[in-house]
C-alpha cells in the first residue's frame, strides 16, 4: 500500500483561513506549502507572531470589513484599498468619516433585509407544516 502524502495549501491560502495579511507574516510562513497538519497547529497553539499578528495587525481587507462592520465593497468605495493596523481601524471608529457612517447604515440595511427575508421563509415553510396536517 502506498504511503498518503500530507494534504498542503498555499500560503496565500494558510493565511487566509488564519485571517491574517500574508505579507506581514514571517519569510518561513511564506516560502512553501503549509501542511494541513501544521495548519492545525497554528490554530490551536499559534505562535507569538501569529497571536501579534492578529491581536495588532495589519489586517487583510475581510478582516478590517468586519471590524469596521462594512462590507469589502465598502471598504473600496471609502478608499481603502490597502491592509490596516487596529490603531488605525481605531482610529476610523474613533473619528467616524461620513464614507463609514454611509456604509455601516448600508450594512444594517442589507442585514434587516436579509433577516426580514429569513423570517418570512420560516414563517412560510411553518404554515406549510401546519396546513399539511
Amino acid at each position: 500500500m502506498s504511503q498518503k502524502t500530507p494534504q498542503s495549501m498555499k500560503p496565500a491560502t494558510a493565511a487566509k483561513k488564519l485571517g491574517v495579511y500574508l505579507p506581514a507574516t514571517p519569510a518561513e510562513f511564506q516560502e512553501g506549502p503549509i501542511t494541513r497538519a501544521a495548519l492545525d497547529e497554528l490554530m490551536n497553539e499559534p505562535p507569538e507572531w501569529l497571536v501579534a499578528l492578529r491581536q495588532n495587525g495589519p489586517h487583510p481587507r475581510p478582516v478590517v470589513a468586519q471590524k469596521l462592520n462594512v462590507s469589502i465593497s465598502g471598504l473600496a468605495r471609502g478608499g481603502v484599498e490597502e491592509a490596516l493596523t487596529t490603531e488605525q481601524i481605531n482610529a476610523l471608529l474613533a473619528d467616524r468619516p461620513q464614507w463609514l457612517q454611509n456604509e455601516r447604515a448600508s450594512m444594517a440595511a442589507v442585514r434587516a433585509e436579509e433577516a426580514r427575508v429569513r423570517d418570512a421563509a420560516a414563517q412560510k415553510a411553518a404554515e406549510g407544516r401546519a396546513g399539511s396536517r
